[in-house]
């Protein structure tokens, strides 16, 4: 019974440390208005990660694009890991790490977001990708565990979780990434 007490006690916190956080709070708005902005002028809003993130891209994207609080018309948003095929053909011809990168060669234009959402800010596949963000003009939001890792290096929003606990982190994504779809809708849509 402990432990499960301690599991809840330790994501009660890092949550209190992000709501502590007036840098974060500010990050967290960006966001939400880069991809609503993004959204306005026609833009797609790319999610990418890998394992548990990937689940998390793949909840987020389908937050946007079919409905978060209420009905309303879907919004351009899609995660980059979805298409097995396409998945497995580009890591088998060209390298894992190239997967997202050149699945955004074919489907992103300049005024696009690409959220990266990766417990240690290390995924390859995604430094790759936010080179490619660099090239064609399309803003970079990142989720992070507490340093950030090389992801940071790429400049863009970051919304670096201030855990280095994988699972800790990755509830706070949820948290945020739902946080973020809430201003979206509410902005974009009146009930």
């Amino acid at each position: 019974m402990n432990r499960i007490q301690e599991s809840i006690e330790q994501s009660v916190a890092v949550k209190q440390a992000i709501l502590s956080d007036e840098a974060m709070m500010q990050t967290i708005a960006e966001a939400a208005h880069l991809i609503e902005q993004s959204l306005r002028d026609g833009g797609k809003i790319h999610f990418c990660g890998n394992g548990g993130s990937a689940a998390d891209a793949q909840h987020l994207a389908a937050e946007l694009s079919g409905r978060f609080y209420f009905d309303r018309p879907p919004l351009n948003a899609e995660a980059l890991h979805c298409n097995t095929s396409y998945l497995t053909a580009v890591g088998n011809d060209y390298g894992y790490e190239y997967i997202f990168a050149r699945l955004l060669r074919g489907t992103a234009k300049r005024g696009d977001v690409l959220v990266g959402i990766s417990t240690s800010g290390n995924s390859r596949n995604i430094i790759e990708a936010y080179k490619v963000c660099q090239e064609m003009g399309i803003s970079i939001i990142s989720m992070t565990g507490a340093t950030g890792g090389k992801m940071k290096e790429f400049g863009g929003l970051l919304l670096n979780v201030p855990s280095t606990d994988t699972p800790r982190i990755q509830e706070s994504h949820i948290m945020l990434g739902h946080i973020i779809c809430e201003l979206v809708e509410s902005s974009m849509f009146k009930k």
